[in-house]
């Protein structure tokens, strides 16, 4: 991912700018206002619009995107979300883990796509709210084609019959959930109401109470869980989102669980890409990621033909001539040089909020950013591939606020790079390898 300074920092919005700088302080990605920082992907934009416009008029896509650690598969991902949020899209990314969320037992995919499920509106999880849209939708078409108050609950139910019928057919306990969180409205029953949509959601634990009142039994299943989606993807196209963007990240987690679960997750996604591909899914565009050993290795995707053949994708050629059509994106990762550009692009957007701009570009000036992206670099061996994270939160928290708020700090004189082991991630500690503390003179 190659980034540059954007062109109209100082027009971006107090609120927009706090929340990217607040994250890289943190040393996370930011969860929004990723265009600020985003160039370089100018390749892929083409390609990945049409591919959700197709998406919003009900085709289903599925793509892979790879990328070594550090090249920027998280920041893809959310930029991709918001670039689907202001298509009205819904979007969720869920984090692929062999303990919280295994890739083999889709029940558990599913719940974890309802609780981080956002639109542009709500934050997650807006699940509750798409549902009350949704009635709210279906009681507008109700009254629209005549009916009275005294008809409505009647016609409703009525609608929501026929706009669940195919979903039905695989998951009949999706619509009966869906009549009993409204039926608990009607009576003012709000702890039985909650307890329904939870259920919906697929939650576990459920008072049998609640399960009762909705006609519905157990727990959501492996299988029911398709069917599940398949009639959230209704009722978010009813209530005016017409389509969702389900990312699973951090696939290659999958090469370090045991043979019999690895081999079980890799068959689900095989089923997952299947289901794309056959229609069923209406309105979903389904991202994973994971590194180039998970697609390429044995302990990954080449452990199971038919899921090699499905994502099979040529990357010999020159990576400028990468097809962004194709089943896999290629993310090329950071050079000396792009890492240089990206920490410029930050200190500028940070500068144009800032009481004394100039006097931020002029002590962090772009000589003295590329040597700190060097240093930090050297703190990880040399490899500049994994150092945006931490670079950028070095280049913020550590000399960007002091600049900010002491006037007579300057970071040349006054700052030497620490990184300690406890501020690496796994990757990072693995690839530094190193015991204690990291002092290199800017």
């Amino acid at each position: 991912m190659n980034t540059a300074r954007p062109s109209r920092s100082a027009q971006v919005s107090a609120v927009r700018r706090r929340a990217v700088i607040d994250a890289l302080r943190r040393g996370a990605v930011p969860d929004s206002g990723l265009d600020l920082l985003a160039t370089g992907l100018d390749r892929f934009t083409s390609a990945l619009d049409a591919e959700l416009d197709a998406v919003a008029s009900g085709a289903s896509v599925f793509k892979a995107v790879r990328g070594e650690y550090g090249s920027g598969k998280t920041f893809f991902a959310r930029w991709l979300g918001e670039r689907a949020k202001r298509r009205n899209f819904a979007v969720s990314e869920i984090q692929i883990s062999e303990t919280e969320t295994p890739l083999h037992r889709l029940e558990t995919v599913y719940r974890r796509l309802t609780e981080r499920l956002t639109t542009a509106s709500f934050p997650p999880s807006a699940l509750r709210s798409v549902v009350d849209a949704w009635f709210y939708a279906l009681e507008e078409d109700a009254l629209a084609a005549g009916a009275d108050e005294g008809e409505l609950g009647a016609e409703v139910n009525k609608l929501l019959v026929a706009r669940l019928t195919e979903v039905s057919r695989h998951a009949p306990s999706f619509a009966a959930a869906l009549r009993g969180y409204r039926a608990a409205l009607a009576e003012g029953d709000e702890v039985t109401a909650a307890a329904v949509l939870a259920w919906l959601g697929g939650q576990p634990h459920v008072a049998s109470a609640a399960r009762r009142f909705a006609g519905v039994r157990g727990n959501l299943d492996h299988f029911g869980a398709l069917g599940f989606l398949q009639g959230l993807l209704t009722v978010l196209r009813d209530c005016g989102h017409p389509g969702l963007l389900v990312v699973l990240d951090e696939v290659e987690t999958l090469q370090r669980v045991r043979a019999d679960a690895r081999d079980k997750a890799l068959n689900a996604l095989r089923q997952l890409i299947d289901e794309v591909h056959s229609g069923r899914f209406p309105g979903l565009y389904l991202v994973v990621t994971g590194t180039p050993a998970f697609y390429d290795g044995q302990q990954g995707v080449q452990r199971l033909a038919p899921l090699a053949q499905r994502l099979a994708t040529d990357f010999s050629t020159d990576p400028r001539f990468d097809n962004p059509r194709a089943v896999q994106l290629r993310l090329p990762g950071f050079t000396l040089e792009s890492l240089v550009d990206l920490g410029v692009t930050v200190r500028d957007l940070y500068a144009a909020g800032a009481g004394a701009p100039e006097r931020i570009k002029e002590l962090a000036d772009d000589a003295y950013v590329a040597d700190l992206a060097r240093a930090v670099g050297g703190a990880l061996g040399g490899k500049v591939g994994v150092a945006p994270r931490l670079f950028l939160k070095k280049l913020v928290g550590d000399v960007l606020d002091r600049i900010d708020q002491f006037e007579d700090f300057d970071p040349r004189l006054h700052y030497r790079l620490t990184v300690r082991s406890d501020e690496f991630t796994d990757i990072e500690r693995n690839v530094a390898a190193s015991a204690d503390n990291v002092d290199l003179d800017l």
